[in-house]
């Protein structure tokens, strides 16, 4: 299998296939000078998956991957391949002996080395003839079959990204972990960048981890998210899963902006300035936070339940966000529309709330 071709003279050649394999974490705890960094975090990344760490900075994700690859030991708990242990309380394979290859954040490449030879570094078990050849195999693979002989210095970001990435799938390792690996490109460079990884990875068929603290990039790649927060695994699934069925308002602000509204529920609703809001599930007297997506208000000159008055307008270029005011309201309320959506000018507007946009949760999960 080869990766499509725009042209006849791709040097990208076909991904040579790894021998995926099931990644499994079991109660994993660790901590740094009596801080808790990870707590009890259980979680599998399947054989063949891209499973994202995602969360806020501090949240335990890239401590995970360092555990994983063997940089350091946690301090209780397993970490499995293929249900076989690798680490745990009575076994620790050193890193070159587990199969997992790393894709540092900031590429981690030798300045000194051409390219043929930093991706050639970690392949020491072959000879120098059979390093060679897999180390140009895997630059063609991701497309820099004609750079072999250049140094990290003469290449864009996104080039050395992909030696980096070539680097860690020469030795066919059966999963990849990856840090952060986008988040030095700019912001033109990161869709193409994160497409060609994630074809690679498909093609190869390698179990890979990637740690971001982005939500739309996580949803962009992942088959599955594990989002996490101060060291504990608060939700995993799907991106359709977390986006529309949150576990708590941590996990729906993560994934969407929101307006929140506080409110005690009786005869089975809450009052907001946007109107009654069903609650069920919730005890009268419940103290309960609704958050309502910006995309889930409806903004039109004509139509709606609500009248409302445009504060401030901020143009995003496909996108426009809008600050109301709700006549005997203090709280203003924010929307996003598309843009052209509301003619230039307009301040007085009516507002709907999409009942799909709408999330419900009790007071103590914030």
């Amino acid at each position: 299998m080869s990766l499509p071709r725009k042209n006849r003279d791709d040097p990208r050649t076909s991904v040579g296939v790894s021998f995926a394999a099931r990644l499994a974490f079991e109660h994993i705890d660790h901590a740094y000078d009596d801080k808790a960094v990870l707590d009890d975090v259980s979680l599998v990344a399947e054989a063949g998956e891209v499973l994202c760490l995602l969360g806020p900075s501090g949240s335990g994700k890239s401590t995970l991957l360092r555990i994983a690859a063997g940089i350091e030991p946690q301090q209780a708990g397993r970490v499995l391949l293929n249900d076989r242990e690798i680490a745990g309380p009575s076994v620790f394979l050193p890193p070159e002996k587990r199969s997992i290859g790393l894709v540092f954040q900031d590429f981690a490449l030798f300045p000194h080395l051409t390219l043929l030879d930093n991706t050639r570094f970690g392949l020491t078990e072959l000879s120098r003839k059979d390093g060679i050849a897999e180390a140009k195999n895997a630059l063609s693979r991701v497309g820099l079959g004609d750079k072999m002989d250049a140094y990290p210095h003469e290449l864009s970001g996104g080039q050395q990204q992909r030696v980096a990435l070539a680097r860690a799938l020469a030795p066919r390792p059966a999963v990849l972990l990856m840090d952060e690996p986008f988040s030095g490109l700019d912001s033109r460079l990161k869709d193409a960048v994160r497409a060609e990884t994630l074809a690679i990875l498909r093609q190869s068929r390698t179990t890979a981890i990637i740690v971001t603290h982005d939500a739309e990039e996580a949803m962009r790649i992942a088959d599955r998210i594990a989002l996490l927060k101060d060291g504990r695994v608060v939700q995993v699934g799907t991106a359709q899963q977390l986006y529309h069925q949150p576990v708590d308002l941590f996990t729906a602000r993560f994934f969407s902006e929101v307006n929140i509204f506080r409110g005690t529920v009786e005869d089975g609703a809450v009052e907001t300035t946007l109107g009654r809001i069903a609650a069920p599930g919730f005890a009268p007297g419940a103290r309960v936070k609704v958050a309502i997506r910006l995309v889930g208000i409806g903004v039109s000159s004509e139509h709606g339940e609500i009248e409302a008055r445009v504060v401030r307008r901020r143009f995003l270029g496909v996108t426009e966000v809008l600050e109301l005011a709700i006549s005997g309201a203090e709280q203003t309320v924010r929307a996003t529309i598309r843009e052209g959506h509301l003619e230039a000018g307009v301040k007085n507007v009516r507002l709907s709330v999409r009942l799909s946009d709408v999330l419900v949760f009790a007071s103590p999960s914030d």
